[in-house]
């Protein structure tokens, strides 16, 4: 995400500025009057949330047909969308345009794509059972939070001489687009419900084989992602 986005005005100036962007949402009428609104830099976002829910009803698409090109384009998606999730900074730098709307636009459009997609994903090629859709539930829920925290506190992390912040605290969320990639190799070596399997299978924690107390050992990946997007010790050094 991008500091420009996201930064709370250090100055008078900057918060006049963006009272006034405010207040052109209030005052313009008519039909479509928020499209016309958006800046260059929010259409780049909305592009982000594109690619995540595409990518999820690709997920969908694969779950009824079983064929893997849906799946693959469900896998390309999110890295797409990390791709418009880097340009939109960009481009509201370039012109000059960061918005309020712009900042909850991005915040919304990674958890898509970098929360839903990647945990419908898991799913798809083969953490199904009820621990792992848990999981991978509380993946998306730490992804929310650690998005709203950052909206909240990015203006009490401390800044480099440009103005922009020195680190992340927490994993932030399109870090998630590691994941993606083991699931990808998992994918190309057929290493999913319908191959081989998930490497390293299942545990059972209570119950019977096949009844909700089993989980597969690689979806603790999702939930140590989980903590560390959470966590309020680990910096991240913003490149």
């Amino acid at each position: 995400m991008s500091d420009l986005r996201s930064r709370k005005p250090s100055t008078p100036a900057e918060a006049i500025k963006k009272a006034e962007a405010l207040q052109q949402y209030n005052d313009t009428e008519g039909h479509f009057s928020l499209v016309r609104n958006f800046r260059l830099a929010d259409l780049v976002t909305i592009m982000n949330g594109f690619c995540g829910a595409f990518s999820v009803f690709s997920s969908a698409r694969y779950l009824l047909t079983q064929d893997k090109q849906h799946l693959w384009i469900a896998l390309w998606l999110p890295l797409a969308g990390l791709l418009f999730d880097f340009f939109d900074g960009k481009v509201a730098r370039w012109r000059q345009s960061a918005s309020l709307l712009g900042q909850e636009l991005d915040s919304l459009a990674d958890l898509i794509s970098f929360g839903v997609a990647p945990a419908v994903l898991a799913f798809d090629i083969g953490f199904r059972t009820y621990l792992d859709t848990l999981v991978l539930t509380v993946f998306i829920c730490c992804g929310l939070a650690r998005l709203a925290r950052f909206n909240a506190t990015v203006a009490l992390v401390p800044k480099d001489g440009a103005g922009k912040s020195k680190y992340f605290e927490g994993l932030p969320i399109p870090t998630s687009l590691v994941l993606v990639g083991v699931m990808a190799y998992l994918t190309l070596n057929d290493k999913i419900v319908g191959g081989t399997g998930i490497p390293g299978g299942t545990i059972l924690l209570w119950g019977s084989k096949g009844e909700s107390g089993e989980v597969h050992t690689l979806v603790f990946a999702f939930g140590a992602w989980s903590a560390a997007m959470l966590s309020k010790t680990l910096r991240v050094p913003k490149l």
